[in-house]
């Protein structure tokens, strides 16, 4: 019986190891056999993580998690968690390769994923002019052009935020109307540095090496025009990780998992959650590491107290 299970290994998941395992309970944390380590293992270069002032990338900041976490005594296992059952007592949780483990407390760390475009080349220039988060990328594209696709408030808000770096910030948009709240687009619609082009969607992606351009299509007459840019920020939306636990624990409205308040306690005993699979708002690595540190503090308790 194990005292502590960490299902995934991004900012939060590490954290709460290396403060579950500092605290002498020995987590097994299971990171994805092919996803482990989370979002910032699709990162290039990362600037703004506190105590780095040089930066560093992505995956080596993943990999300093992972060897802090070890060093205290965290066992690692790269498999998928492909069924759990956290109603009782005891949680059982099953992986891919076979194995069931049982378990006081489970930390739920499993993320949420950028919704993509699905167009070729999104991956290979991931990092290299294609972005799904403007506050972490912003900085690199001073005086530059670039553009942002999607049309809801976190579109907006990205587009705004890149004109305090960009030269020149175009939204691009299927339609001719948009799903954000009319202050977040009165206040894009009004910044001089942001041209909005409507109804067309991004169809090919340019650059060897790094972004150069797309191919936009009119979705309303299939016409095609070519548009140059440095760097293309995809607001499409994300998709938290839930699928494992959505039929056992309360979510938002939004689909997140729903924790107490400031704390990570779900609507299971014993189960906690915690980064960006409760976080429709920051999605950062340091506010996934804090919620990953106040996941383990809360399991801690819980086991102390039972």
């Amino acid at each position: 019986m194990r005292e502590v299970i960490i299902i995934g290994s991004g900012p939060a998941g590490w954290t709460a190891a290396i403060y579950t395992a500092r605290a002498g309970l020995k987590p097994l944390l299971i990171a994805s056999s092919v996803e482990a380590g989370g979002e910032l293992m699709k990162t290039t270069e990362v600037e703004n993580y506190p105590g780095f002032p040089d930066g560093l990338m992505g995956p080596d900041l993943m990999a300093n998690f992972q060897a802090q976490a070890e060093r205290f005594g965290t066992e690692t296992l790269l498999d998928d968690v492909i069924e759990v059952d956290l109603r009782g007592d005891v949680k059982i949780v099953k992986t891919g390769g076979g194995e069931t483990f049982e378990s006081k407390t489970v930390i739920l760390a499993t993320g949420a994923a950028y919704r993509e475009l699905g167009i070729d080349r999104e991956k290979e220039l991931s990092g290299h002019g294609v972005s799904w988060c403007a506050t972490c990328d912003g900085f690199f594209f001073r005086q530059k052009t670039v553009a942002v696709v999607g049309g809801g408030d976190s579109a907006m808000e990205e587009a705004n935020f890149l004109t305090r770096f960009a030269d020149k910030v175009y939204l691009i948009h299927r339609r001719d109307t948009f799903k954000a709240s009319k202050i977040m687009q009165d206040r894009a619609l009004a910044n001089p540095k942001i041209e909005v082009i409507y109804n067309s969607a991004v169809e090919t992606l340019h650059g060897e090496g790094k972004l150069t351009g797309v191919t936009l299509k009119s979705t309303v007459d299939d016409s095609t025009s070519e548009l140059a840019l440095d760097g293309l920020f995809i607001a499409i939306g994300n998709d938290p990780r839930v699928w494992l636990v959505e039929d056992q624990i309360e979510l938002t409205e939004e689909k997140f998992m729903k924790v107490d308040g400031r704390t990570s306690k779900t609507s299971l005993p014993g189960v906690f959650a915690c980064g960006d699979v409760i976080d429709p708002t920051y999605r950062q690595a340091i506010t996934a590491a804090g919620s990953g540190c106040v996941a383990a503090l809360d399991a801690e308790h819980y086991l102390t107290s039972h």
